[in-house]
């Protein structure tokens, strides 16, 4: 059961507090969250995700640089409700930061009024929230100016609510029926800097846009399921038929959603390959980054990028490449944008580095991290193989995409 939300913004500002039960959480405990572990770490995303405080325990996620704190005296599965909380609300507002949360005030109180109930998940479906709470807009904005109603709760129930679909509106209607699925890929590697692929791993989420009439029935079936790893599925999902038959059985909800998430494991290559040289003697150093393609996966690869932090012992760097941009910002972190891999030569960058005085070598050396995306392709080799659509009056429109891109792709030097 969660007792209080904080919502604290990237200098340690709590910009919200929702007290959730009876039970009173003090505000000092985001200053102990702050001061005590927050300013002891790196990044707030090397954060363990619960964290026990003298007198509670702290869930915690970061979100756009939105830091989402929930307090608990009691077991209960971690990060339960806070999760829930951050991805509704991001996929609500049309993402997160400080300016969002601040201008939608009194819709977030008023999407957590909805959400939780006594400290446990209550409705959490994005489209009867919707159907609860208007989504901001410039009008609504202007009415309550004029009015002086600040509040975006309707005055009637969504009838969805007491369905057995509560995730989908009741009766929608479309002039065309149509639905478009998607394979969203982000691939996770280490290289080792002898070019050794120590890890290299999908995560990726199928979504689905439904505009459909009436209350359809889909099934979606794979080609290849077996490669799927730790699945999570949307509630309109039946777990049974995928359980038996890896088979997606399922009554949308009305617009776009996140039907499932996956992950495959233990990939034997990467689509490009990124190779760093990095010596240092007397003073200065020289570098030399080589970058092309390993597996082609038959479409473009592009918006190739590779980014790495100059270690603190370097004064100056004078790098340039032969192909893309360069660029070293004043916090030290070299930003190569690539763009596509040119047929005619392996873009390539190289320079020269300066030491600090009194260093002769280097012993710091920078981690790359490496950027592209690939259009219409699925890197973890996943197949849709068909969609059946029932219960429609006529033949739908159906759409398949798949994109992949760069993840956690990081190349030790």
């Amino acid at each position: 059961m969660l007792q209080c939300i904080f919502l604290l913004s990237d200098s340690g500002e709590v910009m919200l507090e929702k007290q959730l039960t009876g039970h009173r959480v003090d505000r000092s405990i985001c200053d102990w969250f702050w001061e005590q572990t927050v300013s002891q770490a790196d990044s707030s995303s090397k954060l363990p995700p619960v964290i026990a405080s003298p007198t509670h325990y702290i869930f915690q996620i970061v979100r756009e640089g939105i830091t989402f704190l929930a307090c608990t005296q009691v077991e209960m599965p971690p990060l339960m409700g806070i999760e829930i909380v951050a991805d509704v609300l991001s996929d609500y507002l049309g993402g997160l930061n400080e300016d969002v949360i601040k201008d939608n005030f009194v819709i977030v109180y008023e999407l957590l009024d909805e959400m939780i109930d006594n400290g446990f998940p209550l409705t959490t479906e994005p489209n009867i929230l919707r159907e609860m709470i208007a989504p901001p807009n410039i009008v609504s904005k202007m009415l309550g100016v004029v009015t002086g109603n600040s509040s975006n709760v309707s005055s009637t129930l969504p009838g969805a609510t007491a369905s057995c679909v509560p995730w989908r509106s009741t009766d929608p209607k479309h002039a065309s029926n149509e639905v478009y699925v998607d394979l969203l890929e982000e691939m996770d590697a280490v290289v080792n800097r002898d070019g050794t692929l120590v890890k290299c791993e999908i995560y990726g989420e199928v979504e689905v846009n439904s505009h459909l009439s009436g209350l359809p029935d889909l099934t979606l079936s794979f080609a290849n399921p077996s490669i799927l790893n730790d699945v999570r599925f949307h509630p309109c999902v039946r777990f049974r038929p995928w359980e038996s038959n890896s088979i997606l059985s399922f009554v949308p909800p009305d617009g776009q959603f996140k039907l499932m998430s996956y992950r495959v494991k233990k990939l034997k290559s990467t689509p490009i390959y990124v190779k760093p040289q990095l010596t240092s003697d007397a003073g200065t150093g020289r570098l030399n980054v080589l970058v092309g393609i390993r597996n082609d996966p038959g479409k473009t690869i592009d918006s190739i990028t590779v980014q790495f932090q100059l270690p603190p012992c370097i004064l100056s760097a004078n790098l340039s490449s032969n192909h893309g941009t360069v660029s070293v910002l004043a916090n030290k972190i070299c930003s190569w944008s690539i763009g596509r891999i040119p047929k005619d030569k392996a873009p390539s960058l190289s320079g020269t580095l300066t030491l600090e005085t009194g260093m002769d070598r280097l012993h710091v050396f920078p981690t790359f991290q490496v950027g592209f995306r690939i259009m219409g392709v699925a890197l973890s080799g996943l197949q849709i193989d068909k969609l059946d659509i029932k219960n429609l009056p006529s033949r739908p429109y159906k759409g398949f995409r798949a994109l992949t891109q760069a993840g956690q792709y990081e190349v030790r030097s």
